[in-house]
């Protein structure tokens, strides 16, 4: 008979651990990498590794989809081609005819510029990305784009889609890029009235339809339907893009603040293409713009 001590350590180091224990081990190394993530960035080049090798997974998991659009493609009639074929025509017609009132414009604004002594560019320069994931984490709004440190993409970059202000990247793979919607509950915009240039911070509420524009006095100058946009202030978003709406206003009785709800502009849970756009130089380092950051004094 072989004794009972024998036998607790034959199946431990002969048939491997029991599963109690393999699991206490997972959750201590766990608990060590979180604390270890928090307190320092030196695993960020092993999340970035992480990241690059998942690039695979994400093209992969868009293959059905491309499929799809490929597959229905060859059943097309002539009819529908052609129909599609005179509408990008006379589409291709009306953005020839904006682009030509667009070169007067920026040919005006520069000499403004000039006159101004100003050093900024006219336009930023953008670089269309493809949206391939999306956070399974119900309270994180966050998406994955096709494009990453190979194209140029730094943290902070601003994104947009055909509508508006989506957010901004908060980390770039090799290949891939994370980004941080709008919604995000961490996630705040400096922005001002187009109406009339008031100034306010506008924050994610968690909810992809809704944000939060905080800090208006009572007495402030607003209404429903007014358009927000990036303001530029503290050198995080560029100046002048669309990011929402208000869509309602609440005073409430000896408040010095009132509450307003703002719909965002960017089709957050459609685009599929998006504009990811590079600032200048002088503006590319600063870090992403989020509540703590405005809480510390950035607010306009």
């Amino acid at each position: 008979m072989i004794p009972w001590g024998e036998l607790t350590i034959k199946t431990i180091f002969v048939q491997g651990p029991v599963p109690g224990f393999r699991l206490l081990l997972v959750i201590l190394l766990s608990a060590a990498l979180i604390a270890a993530d928090s307190r320092s960035d030196r695993l960020s080049i092993v999340r970035s590794s992480i990241e690059t090798g998942l690039a695979p997974a994400y093209w992969f998991g868009n293959m059905p989809s491309r499929f799809g659009d490929w597959f229905d493609g060859l059943f097309e009639d002539r009819e529908d081609l052609q129909k599609k074929n005179e509408e990008l025509q006379t589409r291709l017609l009306i953005l020839e005819r904006r682009a030509l009132k667009y070169a007067a414009l920026a040919s005006e604004n520069n000499e403004l510029r000039r006159l101004m002594n100003s050093a900024e560019v006219l336009d930023d320069r953008v670089i269309v990305g493809e949206v391939v994931g999306v956070s399974p984490d119900p309270y994180t709004h966050e998406i994955v784009i096709n494009k990453g440190q190979s194209d140029g993409i730094t943290v902070g970059q601003a994104v947009l889609d055909a509508e508006g202000l989506m957010g901004q990247v908060v980390q770039a793979s090799q290949f891939t890029s994370r980004v941080l919607l709008v919604s995000d509950g961490s996630h705040a915009v400096p922005v001002e009235v187009l109406r009339n240039g008031l100034r306010a911070i506008l924050l994610g509420s968690g909810q992809p339809n809704t944000l939060d524009l905080v800090h208006v006095p009572d007495t402030a100058d607003i209404r429903e339907g007014d358009v927000l946009v990036s303001s530029g202030l503290g050198g995080r978003f560029p100046s002048g893009y669309p990011v929402a709406e208000i869509t309602e206003i609440v005073k409430e009785p000896g408040e010095p603040f009132v509450t307003i709800g703002a719909a965002p502009k960017a089709r957050l849970n459609q685009s599929r293409l998006v504009l990811v756009v590079f600032q200048p130089e002088s503006r590319q380092n600063e870090e992403p713009v989020s509540e703590s950051d405005l809480d510390q004094g950035e607010a306009p």
